[in-house]
């Protein structure tokens, strides 16, 4: 079989896009309180050029049983952008050093005190791990019926740390709105000369009820700002929620997961199944097949093509930059 054979298949293995030069996605109304300036080292890195055409996809491979695949081959997995294969697959790799720009958006209102000071020590020591030197950076947002942002775009664990700790429990919830500032405001503002990887980790209990954004705005934010959203649910009731359903659907909109420790120790085992996942992932660059530059939302499907014991786990598409 020749390599053209062989990119086709390839690259229908991709599915979780960084799309390289987007429609920006209107700044949410929220105004967020910043303790530190903004980064401006970098440039915003989610767009897909309209002449290039060129559309970057991240995706995890598991098991039925949640163990990661990592021995697959492009010939293993097919792809369909907006329902046709693409027209040429430019690369296909194994992918476990990709910058990664991680926003914490953790829920401080009244509703989700109990385990508050667990899931903070949590988030650090997440950050202790995971963060390397001069390659990845990460901010956290903070949110009740208000934002708040204690430590913008940085790689020092120790001012992530120390922008967790200060948090404190507050009034209301204004999810939504948080969602999608962190999305257009900070992470599809993150701009590079390679493909990143753009992380919200959300600890919330799923519930709204201050946004002036709705639920499909915030959906909708996070696609445009190529997004994958990781949630960790803080209801602790053992019986499933509106807020938990929420969070399910924001990862699986995204190409993450949801998480719903029943015990403070769960909390950190969610983390510590997040860095491993973020580490143990493909990535496929590609040129999709009948594209214009019109602004509408093009589908992805990735697929083993004869394991049906493979699970892909990735975004479900992408908008087009308008011309």
């Amino acid at each position: 079989m020749g390599w053209k054979s062989l990119l086709l298949p390839l690259l229908m293995a991709a599915v979780v896009p960084n799309v390289w030069a987007q429609t920006a996605t209107p700044a949410p109304q929220s105004e967020v309180s910043q303790n530190q300036p903004a980064d401006t080292e970098e440039i915003p890195l989610t767009t897909i050029r309209a002449q290039v055409q060129e559309v970057n996809v991240i995706f995890t491979a598991t098991d039925r049983r949640g163990h990661y695949r990592k021995d697959l081959k492009s010939t293993d997995l097919a792809v369909l952008d907006d329902g046709k294969p693409p027209v040429h697959v430019n690369s296909f790799v194994s992918e476990t050093d990709l910058p990664l720009r991680v926003g914490l958006v953790m829920d401080v209102s009244g509703s989700i005190t109990a385990r508050m000071a667990f899931e903070q020590e949590s988030a650090v020591k997440f950050f202790n791990q995971i963060l390397r030197p001069h390659t990845d950076k990460a901010f956290v947002l903070a949110f009740d019926s208000v934002q708040r942002m204690p430590q913008d775009f940085t790689d020092d664990p120790a001012k992530l740390a120390a922008g967790v700790r200060s948090l404190t429990p507050g009034g209301g919830t204004a999810l939504y709105d948080a969602i999608a500032t962190a999305a257009t405001k900070k992470l599809q503002a993150v701009k590079s000369d390679r493909p990143v990887r753009r992380v919200i980790i959300l600890i919330s209990d799923g519930e709204d009820n201050q946004s002036r954004v709705t639920r499909a705005e915030a959906i909708e934010a996070a696609r445009r700002g190529e997004v994958t959203v990781y949630a960790i649910s803080t209801n602790d009731s053992n019986v499933k929620t509106r807020g938990d359903k929420l969070l399910e659907q924001l990862a699986d909109e995204t190409g993450g997961r949801a998480f719903f420790p029943n015990k403070v120790e769960d909390v950190m085992h969610a983390f510590n199944t997040i860095q491993d996942e973020l580490r143990s992932q493909y990535a496929v660059s590609y040129k999709p097949a009948d594209f214009d530059a019109d602004g509408h939302y093009r589908s992805i499907l990735i697929m083993a093509r004869s394991d049906k014991n493979v699970v892909i786990r990735a975004r479900k598409g992408y908008f087009a930059p308008v011309r």
